[in-house]
Formats: structure tokens, sequence, C-alpha cells
């Protein structure tokens, strides 16, 4: 069973044709978990529109939050393996086929895909993330000096999502998080396959993984410091 994660906020411009992208992928076993975190715009209404089993909607925290918002949708899954997902991105149709190749049949316990950078109406502004971000594949490298766990392109096994859960206070970011556990404690992969749609228009979460961070820099290193801190005690739960 798979269990893809969304958390939604007045998403109303994207997040139709994003579910559609995932739901196609689907098998009637499989759930979309979307944690909504109070939009006030025709989110709701879109994601209730589809009318599908599949589909489970619940409220988010009371505080804006992204972390604390796929947080809650984590807490829901049923699923062997979960998938991450933007509200404003489109996922390829392979995507799930493709993951599911390398969590499965190769193993792997993580896996994180390259993504084909768009503008909001799809038309692609560079052909991969990866080479626009600088995406290493040394942990050390991921972990202090730059991210390259990015969430909408990742997918995992129940396994890191135990590991990660409860997911700490003071970590920069959900993806983050997750990706260190199961760089350090699992096996993780990077793939060269574009599975995403990753759609660059200013306003969402991720963006920010590509430009540079608006954080101070002693907030940067404390972020990085937080998530080396907790690393070591996760796998025993400690903290």
């Amino acid at each position: 069973m798979i269990s893809v994660c969304l958390a939604s906020y007045n998403g109303e411009k994207f997040i139709r044709e994003q579910i559609e992208s995932i739901l196609s992928q689907l098998s009637d076993e499989d759930e979309l978990i979307i944690s909504d975190n109070g939009s006030t715009d025709n989110t709701l209404y879109i994601i209730k529109s589809f009318d599908d089993p599949r589909i489970v909607l619940c409220k988010g925290p009371k505080e804006k939050s992204v972390i604390r918002n796929f947080g809650n949708a984590f807490t829901m899954t049923q699923g062997d393996f979960v998938f991450l997902a933007d509200q404003d991105d489109v996922w390829k149709p392979n995507k799930v086929e493709v993951c599911m190749k390398y969590l499965r049949h190769y193993q792997y316990d993580c896996v994180i895909s390259d993504a084909e950078m768009t503008d909001e109406n799809l038309n692609v502004i560079a052909p991969s993330y990866y080479e626009a971000h600088g995406t290493k594949r040394s942990r050390l490298y991921n972990t202090f000096i730059k991210n390259g766990y990015m969430g909408c392109c990742m997918a995992f096994n129940r396994k890191v999502l135990d590991t990660s859960l409860p997911l700490p206070k003071g970590i920069p970011m959900h993806d983050i998080w997750i990706g260190n556990i199961a760089a350090y404690y699992y096996k993780l992969k990077f793939i060269d396959d574009k599975l995403v749609s990753f759609r660059c228009h200013g306003d969402n979460s991720s963006y920010t993984a590509v430009i540079k961070s608006g954080y101070p820099l002693l907030k940067q290193l404390w972020f990085r410091l937080t998530t080396a801190f907790y690393l070591p005690f996760r796998i025993f739960k400690k903290i």
C-alpha cells in the first residue's frame, strides 16, 4: 500500500492538476492524505469535488507551519511506502512506477529523483533540478553544506518514516530531517530520472531549495547543528 502525503494551504490555482497526476498512478488500495492548514480559498472545494475514496482529507495544525502540516499527514498514513507531494507540482506519469522499482525490487529504503523546473504554466526553465541546485550525493555535504533532500522528489518505506517521527522541534524542514535519517541509518538512492514538474513561482515553500536562503547565516548554521544534534539519538528514540 502506498500513502501519498500532501500539505495544502490556499492552493486553488494548481492543486487540481497535481491531484489528478497523483491519483492516476495509485491503485484502489492506496491513499492520498491531504492535510489542509485552514485554506480560505477554493482549495477544500476542489479536493472534495474529486469524491474519491482514496483521498483522506484532514485538518492541519493550528500553527501555519508546513513542517507541522506534513507531520500531521504522516500520522494518518497506513501505507508501507510513503511519497511526499507539494500542492503545486505535477507528477510525471511514471513517477510511482520508477520509485517503486527502487524501493521494492532494488530494496532501497529511500529514493530521491531529479525534477524538471518549470514556470507556473509548466514551461521548462531548467531541465534538471540537480544541476540548477548543485545537488551532491554525499550525506555529509547534505547535512552541513547544502541540503539536497527535496520532499517533492522523495519516496521512502515505513521504517524511514517510523524512525523520523515525531519530527523534532527546531529542524529546518521535514524533508531535510527525513532525508538525513534515511542517509545515515538506511539505504538512500539518488536517481537521475526526472519524475516531477517542479513549479517555481515564488510562493511555494520548495522554491527556497533553489534560490538563496532568506535566513541569516547564523540561523542557517543553527539549523544544521540542530539536525546533526538530533540524528545520533533518533535511532534509539531518545529524543
